[in-house]
């Protein structure tokens, strides 16, 4: 049997055919514009508005370094997944790819770890909105609202991927606008040009003025990395969707070229506009959250409630790329045999409903789980996928060490989009994360709980997908 990994063959089980267009059963649901939300808005997550004043109260203004370098990172990650989608367009993303160019079980692992996360994060997002909706409307208990959440975005990705990808469209503009108003604003303030401001206005000033740019120490650079790094996952979310796109290389050439300004003005813009409002050991960062505490210094008034109409939009998207992401990883999964075949079939308008519905039951009992069992059962959920956003990361890195000698023998025209000084600046972010998941053993606590369930939940699928491919072969040879 031949085990050298190869590309599949114009059109062959890879979700596209030589036009772009799906012939899986999807459909081009997609529109341009949709991508381009898409892409913009995926990379922004509840977590960047909810998690960062934590991360500035433990390395003040170096947190700044901590986002840069998760930054760099993601784009060197995003670069190189772009390389293969761009050339290979398929909902399956990097699972596909490191299917083909490492093996069944890397795909089958890797797919299975990935649908895992996002249908715990289903569970995460719905409860975090659900608070929120609760505090307007106190009738309706937090329950009700985390069910109501779910259905209403599970019709949507039922009716259509244009319904999904209508809705993210939306969801993705309220945040970029929201998220652009307060750098504008917040750098008028800064400077003491906005009318009306009681920020005092004070320059940079803040950046150095308590305790220095480092006041807790060059290591807390890295505590800060392990804090923000998982307020990046969803860039990744763009190349499975431009398989169900009008037209994916162009959609995944223009996100990919494009995420280096993305980060650059919505995490590092924005957290700079935090750090320069208020001293960064201002207890009001961590109390109230780093932009409620920045929007109430410079007088906005109900900043609060402001931020949070911004923070369910978040959620909300969130749970509607989520839902889309699992349901999209499990049919390529039900394509690739790796998953039961009813996963990879469609309803005449090109949606996997059976995928959608499974991934949506698994998040609805984390629900239950949450309200049920928030210390124990779903703490462990919560735990054990903690740590995959890095492990897919470093399949990707690994993926396209070998994509890209099968891409330039079988389709060179289609090499696009080209990874930086290839191989080097990829066994440099091989490095990093590397690097990354063994601090957080080193650091202990919580990070290093999540790294070791996620590799035990990633050995037992491991295990699965090993045994399940000696059977195949067993069968093959029968």
């Amino acid at each position: 049997m031949n085990t050298q990994p190869t590309l599949a063959k114009e059109g062959e089980n890879t979700g596209t055919t030589g036009d772009s267009q799906p012939s899986d059963g999807l459909k081009a649901g997609l529109k341009n514009r949709h991508l381009s939300m898409i892409a913009i808005g995926g990379v922004i997550g509840a977590g960047l508005f909810v998690g960062s004043g934590s991360g500035i109260a433990a390395a003040g203004p170096a947190i700044l370094l901590s986002y840069a370098l998760v930054g760099t990172m993601v784009v060197f990650v995003m670069r190189m997944l772009g390389e293969m989608a761009a050339a290979r367009p398929t909902s399956g993303s990097f699972s596909a790819y490191a299917d083909q160019a490492l093996g069944r079980w890397a795909g089958f692992t890797i797919g299975w770890l990935y649908w895992f996360f996002w249908v715990v994060v289903l569970a995460v997002e719905a409860t975090a909105g659900a608070v929120i909706l609760e505090s307007w409307i106190p009738a309706v208990p937090q329950w009700a609202w985390a069910l109501i959440v779910m259905v209403v975005l599970t019709a949507t990705n039922l009716a259509s991927v244009s319904s999904y990808g209508e809705f993210e469209f939306w969801f993705a503009g309220i945040k970029v606008v929201a998220i652009a108003a307060f750098v504008i604003v917040g750098l008028l303030a800064v400077f003491g040009v906005l009318p009306g401001s009681d920020n005092p206005g004070a320059g940079f000033a803040h950046l150095s003025d308590a305790g220095g740019f480092l006041p807790m120490g060059a290591g807390a650079i890295l505590t800060g990395v392990l804090m923000v790094v998982f307020s990046f996952m969803g860039s990744e979310i763009v190349t499975l969707a431009a398989g169900e796109s009008e037209d994916p290389q162009r959609a995944v050439t223009k996100a990919t070229n494009s995420v280096i300004w993305r980060i650059g003005v919505f995490y590092l813009g924005s957290i700079f506009v935090v750090l320069t409002l208020l001293p960064w050991n201002d207890k009001s960062i961590v109390e109230k959250g780093s932009y409620v505490a920045a929007l109430d210094s410079i007088g906005i008034p109900h900043a609060g409630q402001v931020m949070n109409v911004i923070v369910l939009t978040a959620v909300l998207s969130c749970l509607n790329s989520g839902l889309y992401t699992a349901s999209r990883m499990a049919f390529s999964l039900g394509q690739r045999g790796d998953a039961p075949k009813a996963f990879a079939k469609t309803n005449k308008r090109g949606v996997p409903t059976a995928a959608i519905l499974s991934s949506v039951v698994f998040g609805f009992v984390a629900v239950f789980f949450n309200y049920q069992w928030p210390d124990t059962v779903f703490a462990f959920l919560l735990n054990s996928s903690g740590a995959v956003a890095l492990f897919v990361w470093l399949v990707i890195c690994v993926t396209q060490l070998r994509m890209r000698g099968i891409i330039l023998r079988e389709t060179p025209e289609k090499l696009v989009v080209r990874m930086w000084l290839f191989p080097y600046l990829t066994w440099a972010t091989i490095a990093m994360i590397v690097f990354v998941l063994g601090y957080m053993i080193y650091d202990g606590g919580s990070a290093r709980e999540q790294v070791v369930l996620s590799l035990l939940v990633a050995a037992l699928v491991l295990v699965i997908a090993l045994v399940k491919d000696r059977l195949t072969k067993q069968t093959d040879r029968v």
